[in-house]
């Protein structure tokens, strides 16, 4: 048994059974991959897949248990690669995040600032996607930090972390009507709300879920005339007159969007959380625990390796 036939299982799953991409991704050939995956059959005495020919197809029953057992081992061998590195290199090597727009846009930079300023000899890669992307780019080992709002706590192999909350804010160009209305103290309600065309989060961005739960409980159908991943892009659709706006109070800023009006909406939309995920078992090296200080302080090493060590499931609260 050998690492190469392990990583040719994983990515044969990975790559929807299809052995030209495992190839690819493995830098080896079709015919090489397939005899990684033979001789360990070989040795265990069982079929991991099931085939059609000479096509793979699915796993079978002994491969639906061999294939958790094979991603550990894998991540272990990780772990030990990164423990090794960690006592050669000190605070020298290469940290990847992976995170939501919102969260790379508005939330990160002081946290980037504060450990490029204790660490210029790591370095930060930064990828962002959606919620899910950066779930799987954790459980894929693409990423060592994943940092979103949504999906995060889903996953029975990440440990998702509790940053901190925040609500929304509606956005209006300063002459608005809904900004007349709040200089005269009038509290905006749902039902006023879904008078206008509405510009907003993508469905599963930045607590989207909330919004559409909101006007669910109240009968009413949002009018979206417009959805996105990125809060700059909402602004700036509804600077041009398309619609009232709905973004993270973190993605609004008065001195940088001088032409917008921000109404308070904490009423209206229920809290988020923002969490950060670790993929459970995984090696972190001593800056991973700097970064994730200057990002969240309360999150000490003692909590993470505690929540890290809990079979509590995915999330947790602390």
């Amino acid at each position: 048994m050998n690492f190469q036939q392990l990583r040719s299982v994983r990515e044969t799953v990975r790559q929807g059974f299809n052995l030209t991409e495992v190839a690819l991704v493995l830098h080896t050939s079709q015919p090489g991959v397939s005899r990684q995956i033979r001789e360990l059959e070989e040795e265990l005495g069982v079929e991991i897949f099931v085939r059609a020919g000479k096509r793979l197809t699915g796993l079978t029953p002994p491969g639906e248990v061999v294939l958790p057992i094979v991603e550990r081992l894998l991540i272990e061998s990780d772990n030990l690669k990164r423990a090794g590195a960690d006592f050669a290199a000190q605070d020298r090597g290469t940290l990847t995040i992976a995170a939501t727009h919102s969260q790379a846009r508005y939330a990160l930079p002081p946290a980037v600032r504060d450990f490029r300023a204790t660490h210029p000899d790591v370095v930060l890669q930064l990828h962002q996607g959606s919620p899910r992307q950066v779930a799987q780019m954790l459980l894929d080992g693409e990423a060592d930090i994943g940092i979103a709002t949504e999906a995060l706590a889903g996953f029975e192999e990440l440990v998702a972390l509790p940053c901190y909350s925040w609500s929304h804010v509606v956005v209006v160009p300063r002459d608005h009507a809904l900004a007349q209305e709040a200089d005269r103290g009038v509290v905006l309600t749902l039902p006023r709300l879904s008078e206008f065309a509405l510009i907003t989060y993508e469905t599963g961005y930045t607590g989207r879920r909330h919004i559409d739960e909101a006007f669910a409980r109240h009968a009413l159908v949002p009018n979206v005339v417009l959805a996105a991943m990125d809060a700059d892009v909402i602004k700036t659709y509804v600077e041009l007159g398309m619609g009232v706006g709905l973004v993270a109070s973190i993605a609004y800023d008065e001195a940088r969007d001088a032409g917008l009006r921000a109404i308070d909406a904490r009423h209206l939309f229920a809290t988020n959380m923002t969490r950060l995920a670790l993929r459970r078992g995984a090696y972190l090296r001593r800056y991973a625990y700097e970064f994730i200080r200057c990002f969240a302080p309360p999150l000490t090493p003692e909590l993470i390796g505690q929540a890290m060590a809990s079979s509590e499931g995915s999330r947790f609260d602390i």
